[in-house]
């Protein structure tokens, strides 16, 4: 059994609906990311869980329990807002230990646990220290204790980074999944942030206008996106018009001098997807998808270059390795291999 389940949640406001029919089943100890655009529902699904929406179908349940049937104070669950909601008037100890004196904890307790909390976080010598003279990320980091310290069955974070600068964003994402791990409490987060949900999350859940349009390991959904919405969404991707064929072998997708297996396609075409640093450069005399470099830009660890092509623009990704590489005009052959390709129907379109 999942310890969090959601059994066709469903959330309806008149005619309009915000999440239809979603699934899932996270296990204790798991990091699970709601991955979507502004209004695909993740967040209210994230209210559902913990009890500040009313479903209007489903049912949640936590451990074998029914969650929707028990008051939000009573869930036992730890939350991050993307304002952090810090008590501007409390100490960061203070705040911490808002959680555990509700649980009407002795005062020697509520200490020791507070102390373990913002060490956890490596505030610990930062306890008497006010939010207003605290930066964005050590902010986070008191939010994040005062979730964890009242030793949650749930963690659930809303878009808990988002206010930070980049830089600091990259460090607390190491931070947060350190501490997950460390603790090991079942986590699910919200987030809009592709890179944040592949470098956080044991699964993903990509959802699209209040549906989940694929759940799966990162590495999984990134390589083998299952409809053209998660192959545009979660990173950049190459979609090209391939004709169905048959070989010597069976069904293939050709394009240009590139050939892949198609077992069980038919029709005369298919949408053949690549991520852009799947593409590399030909060496002489292999087979492969002519073009022209339209432009070469140098982003520092990497290049990235957009060829022309008969089959339409291909954008390429290439490590800054310091070997030779086209110029802007220069004819060039592009191949990927045939497992770096995924292949869905070739009227579906991004949306």
């Amino acid at each position: 059994m999942a310890f969090l389940e959601l059994d066709r949640l469903a959330k309806r406001y008149g005619d309009q609906t915000a999440v239809e029919s979603l699934s899932l089943s996270v296990e204790r100890g798991e990091f699970v990311s709601l991955l979507g655009p502004s209004g695909c529902g993740k967040t209210t699904t994230l209210q559902m869980i913990a009890g500040f929406v009313d479903p209007s179908a489903g049912a949640i349940r936590l451990d074998g329990r029914d969650l929707a049937a028990m008051k939000p104070a009573k869930r036992g669950l730890g939350i991050v807002f993307q304002s952090y909601a810090l008590f501007p008037h409390m100490t960061a100890a203070g705040n911490v230990a808002f959680g555990l004196e509700m649980q009407g904890l002795p005062k020697a307790e509520r200490g020791r646990r507070v102390a373990e909390a913002l060490a956890l976080v490596g505030l610990a010598a930062l306890a008497d220290r006010f939010p207003r003279r605290m930066s964005g990320g050590q902010q986070q980091r008191v939010a994040l204790a005062r979730a964890l310290v009242i030793r949650p069955h749930i963690l659930l974070l809303d878009e808990p980074l988002s206010n930070l600068d980049a830089k600091l964003r990259e460090e607390m994402q190491i931070e947060l999944r350190q501490i997950q791990r460390t603790v090991g409490t079942t986590t699910l987060l919200v987030t809009h942030d592709q890179q944040e949900a592949m470098a956080l999350s044991d699964r993903i859940v990509v959802m699209n206008e209040g549906r989940a349009e694929q759940i799966g390991r990162p590495h999984e959904v990134y390589e083998r996106p299952t409809s053209a919405f998660v192959a545009s969404f979660l990173g950049k991707t190459n979609a090209v018009e391939a004709a169905i064929e048959r070989g010597a072998t069976g069904t293939e997708a050709v394009i240009g001098g590139i050939r892949c297996a198609a077992p069980g396609w038919d029709g005369r075409c298919v949408t053949m997807t690549v991520r852009p640093e799947k593409v590399r450069f030909a060496s002489p005399g292999e087979p492969g998808l002519s073009g022209q470099v339209a432009s070469r830009i140098f982003q520092g660890a990497h290049w990235l270059f957009q060829v022309e092509t008969a089959a339409g623009p291909i954008t390429v990704v290439r490590q800054n390795a310091g070997e030779a590489i086209p110029g802007e005009g220069e004819t060039v052959q592009l191949i990927w291999r045939p497992e770096d390709v995924a292949l869905r129907r070739p009227l579906e379109r991004a949306q």
